[in-house]
């Protein structure tokens, strides 16, 4: 149980929601372990398998504190709230703002910015950790390219501008990817980032993590009431999850690419798991799927300090994190959205 910007947070599968007069109870195996008043809080996510009281839900409802239900595995599953929702109103803000060139322009710099800063955390944290192992001239150049292209896009006019800078960070960032894999080399081989279909065996453990980063940033975003198919960056299109797209940028380096190298590096995965289709594409068996999802839960148990909040969370609550301080930036609560920068 953790309170964060005055959400509570069930991370315990096991836990059960109840009422006792004008408090919620967190109960494990019929044990009190928590209790907070319901005055204290704005919304609750729950992320047990165990569920909540009718009462505690009606409690909520007429509280006007939205209690949102997220599976073990990121999914979405529904959200409990009264008959006039606040979120209504946020939903509207937040589509007058997509609509709004300037204000889309401003946070989608923040996106790619954040995006670029934590790809070359990557490539400085392999400089510093494997001195000596890795091509330490060719991880210092893209880091310097990096640093330009970031203080670069910060002063573009345009999203199509925004977009190429993006493209070319991109490219800079996954030209030296293949530096970071220091064992398997021969059975792991990156020569830039492919898609639909993935060509090679790191590409396709990518493209699978970046699908479970994705859910994860969506179930965050409906939590609080934000609508994950409207966002400032990514161009909407029917069934697209627009906004998780836009924030999942700032994770996608730090989140994602750090686990894949750490299961190939750490030998948690080899060739033997990949399967070539006959389209030419690359996948994961299902053993070698079930041990990504597997290192991809226990890598959300692990805490980091949260760099706007100052506070210890488990990694897995970061993208709860941003979606609420979007929310309050989309408000007017606070001036500007604090994008996720590890350091």
């Amino acid at each position: 149980m953790r309170k964060l910007l005055n959400t509570l947070f069930i991370t315990s599968p096991d836990a059960y929601l109840s009422r006792d007069s004008e408090n919620v109870v967190v109960k494990i195996e019929n044990k009190e372990r928590f209790r907070i008043p319901i005055h204290n809080i704005e919304g609750i996510v729950s992320m047990g398998f165990m569920g909540a009281s009718p009462s505690i839900m009606a409690l909520c409802t007429e509280r006007n504190v939205a209690l949102s239900f997220v599976s073990e595995g990121g999914k979405f599953l529904g959200r409990v709230s009264g008959s006039v929702s606040g979120n209504v109103l946020l939903r509207r803000k937040q589509y007058r703002m997509a609509d709004d060139e300037e204000i889309s322009l401003s946070l989608a710099k923040l996106f790619i910015a954040g995006k670029v800063a934590n790809s070359k955390s990557v490539l400085q944290r392999a400089i510093r950790d494997h001195q000596g192992v890795v091509n330490t001239v060719a991880l210092e150049k893209a880091v310097i390219t990096l640093a330009n292209k970031q203080k670069q896009l910060m002063r573009v006019k345009s999203a199509n501008e925004l977009r190429g800078y993006e493209g070319e960070s991109a490219m800079t960032y996954f030209s030296v990817f293949d530096h970071l894999i220091l064992h398997q080399k021969s059975d792991f081989v990156m020569e830039g980032r492919t898609r639909r279909p993935p060509l090679d065996n790191v590409n396709a453990m990518l493209s699978y993590v970046y699908t479970l980063l994705m859910h994860e940033v969506r179930a965050a975003l409906e939590s609080v009431g934000l609508d994950p198919c409207v966002g400032f960056f990514h161009v909407d299109r029917p069934g697209r999850q627009s906004l998780a797209l836009d924030m999942m940028e700032e994770f996608r380096s730090f989140l994602a690419d750090r686990l894949v190298l750490s299961l190939i590096n750490r030998k948690q995965v080899t060739k033997n798991g990949f399967v070539r289709q006959p389209t030419g594409g690359i996948i994961m068996d299902d053993v070698t799927r079930k041990d990504v999802i597997t290192a991809w839960q226990k890598r959300k148990q692990e805490e980091i300090t949260h760099p706007f909040l100052e506070e210890k969370i488990p990694i897995g609550l970061l993208p709860y994190c941003q979606a609420l301080l979007m929310a309050r930036y989309l408000r007017g609560d606070i001036d500007n959205y604090p994008v996720f920068i590890y350091r």
